[in-house]
């Protein structure tokens, strides 16, 4: 398999999960990702449904991505952008017809696995470089274009603001909202060298 047919393919199965575990999140009920906390939060505000607002954040945020470095907008971006909210949907569908009404333990269980998941399908997605979501752009660039400090250090620092903006507008904040705000940065950096870089170079040594 080319390097270009895996890249296109880890894109797409990146952005693909991603929604997946939105939907996990939704159906655990104990807390979403950061950024889904942050822009139910901001629809809170107007009375607006997550899937709307979903896509005005996130196109805001890919005019300020272009202006800062156009790299990072690609086939995964428009894919991210369109598709991630329908992922979600029949995620948690899924999840409703398979486990009607889940205990605790199996809601904290549904937790882990959209973190991990989540952590995993950003790191394929990142590492195919055919552009990400604005919102994670936003660390990239400052991490990979101005250094101003590490990635997983931005990453947890963004989506601690996130979680805030969640908290204060009355979004679903929960056990699954502050582990991916400390934990995903540090375990997306872990899955993009031990898992998506071996993956996508073999046993090339990858881009600078």
């Amino acid at each position: 398999m080319s390097q270009k047919t895996k890249r296109i393919l880890m894109a797409f199965i990146g952005v693909i999960v991603t929604g997946f575990c939105v939907g996990t999140f939704q159906k655990a009920s104990l807390g979403t990702d950061p950024f889904t906390c942050f822009v139910t939060g901001i629809g809170n505000i107007f009375g607006s449904s997550y899937s709307t607002f979903y896509v005005i954040i996130m196109a805001t945020l890919l005019m300020g991505v272009f202006l800062a470095d156009k790299h990072y907008i690609g086939l995964a971006t428009l894919i991210n952008l369109f598709c991630t909210g329908i992922s979600a949907d029949v995620m948690r569908g899924l999840w409703d017809m398979l486990i009607p009404e889940p205990g605790m333990g199996v809601r904290v269980a549904l937790v882990f696995l959209g973190v991990l998941g989540s952590c995993f399908s950003a790191s394929l997605y990142f590492t195919a470089d055919l552009g990400v979501s604005g919102y994670d752009a936003v660390s990239l660039i400052i991490a990979n274009k101005y250094k101003l400090i590490a990635f997983r250090v931005c990453r947890v620092l963004s989506d601690l603001v996130c979680v805030t903006v969640g908290i204060v507008f009355h979004a679903n904040v929960g056990a699954g909202t502050v582990i991916t705000a400390l934990f995903m940065g540090p375990v997306i950096q872990w899955f993009n060298t031990h898992v998506s870089e071996p993956l996508l170079y073999g046993s090339e040594k990858p881009r600078a």
